[in-house]
């Protein structure tokens, strides 16, 4: 078999660099440009055909439903809520990228500066290296991403009863929505005022404030506002004191934020517990092998390796599967 930095493989890992980005070029020209031209288009037909609002909405909901079956734009969409959630101003393509290159990099890289290509002759070597790179790569981005996501959408969940008592104290002193709204932006500290100001921006550019709403729930994904959209909506729809329905409300959120924090006291062992046993063994398998490649290469010509490798990586993901069940505690 050919050496690891043989000029043929090298040129093989960029062609495959370059198909992969070409992919995924043309999916984002086809988001960003085919699908909502193709979707005014259908719209326009509907119109045309006098088809009501009600039946449009319907037909369309049902062609995005459709369209993002498929893996590429699931992908996609995880990654666009988890950045969201996060915080972080960088998009999916580029992070993509970064990830794909840094993969790459690392794979062809390693074991060039580390002096280990030699003993890089087997299918399993390769394996090993790729899992290597793909731990450096994707795995660790992936982990930042969520801890940053978690974080701030707790940190949301904290914010969120002062700023709905904020609003309601708006509305209560004669404040129109938007008002009342724009005082949660200049008043809480990020992420309310941040995912709060995005309301205001969507409202001030022609969406209604269910839609507005509707949005920042997507974004967020917490029970608190979720509710909060609900109490909104049926405000809207049967009319009454917004202000008096939204000071229940968070009377309700309070209650429920008490006994969230009970629960997570209770759990906080398992899932420190839980964190440690699914982060551990990726950062020792990135020290060990990157400090030591030998410990590891000097056994993968063994036919246990293979096997065993498999074994190790179904059994870690049905760990973590587990483990998210047993702690993922709802309230």
């Amino acid at each position: 078999m050919s050496s690891y930095f043989d000029p043929a493989l090298i040129f093989y890992a960029v062609v495959f660099l370059a198909v992969v980005l070409l992919i995924e070029g043309i999916f984002i020209y086809w988001r960003d440009v085919k699908g909502p031209q193709s979707r005014v288009s259908k719209r326009m037909q509907l119109l045309a055909a006098g088809a009501t609002n009600s039946e449009i909405l319907a037909s369309l909901r049902r062609d995005t439903s459709n369209a993002s079956a498929s893996l590429l734009p699931g992908l996609f969409r995880y990654f666009e809520n988890r950045l969201s959630q996060a915080g972080m101003k960088t998009s999916v393509p580029r992070l993509l990228t970064i990830m794909g290159s840094t993969t790459v990099t690392v794979g062809v890289l390693f074991p060039i500066l580390g002096g280990i290509s030699g003993q890089i002759q087997s299918f399993a070597a390769y394996l090993l290296i790729v899992i290597f790179a793909v731990a450096i790569g994707v795995v660790l981005p992936i982990m930042y991403i969520n801890v940053r996501a978690t974080k701030r959408i707790k940190l949301f969940e904290a914010q969120f009863p002062t700023a709905l008592d904020i609003f309601v104290r708006g509305l209560r002193a004669g404040y129109p929505v938007t008002s009342a709204l724009e005082l949660l932006v200049t008043e809480v500290p990020d992420p309310i005022s941040s995912e709060f100001g995005l309301v205001v921006a969507e409202m001030n550019y022609g969406y209604n404030l269910r839609d507005a709403l509707a949005n920042l729930a997507h974004r967020v994904q917490t029970q608190d506002i979720q509710m909060f959209v609900v109490s909104v909506a049926i405000q809207s729809e049967t009319g009454g004191s917004l202000a008096d329905i939204l000071q229940g409300l968070s009377q309700v959120i309070r209650d429920r934020a008490s006994m969230v924090l009970k629960v997570r006291a209770l759990a906080s062992e398992g899932k420190m517990t839980g964190m440690m046993l699914s982060g551990l063994p990726i950062f020792a398998f990135i020290m060990t092998f990157a400090g030591t490649p030998s410990f590891y290469l000097d056994v993968v010509e063994d036919p246990w390796f293979l096997p065993a490798v498999i074994g190790v990586l179904t059994m870690y993901t049905c760990g973590i599967l587990l483990m998210r069940k047993i702690v993922a505690i709802k309230v």
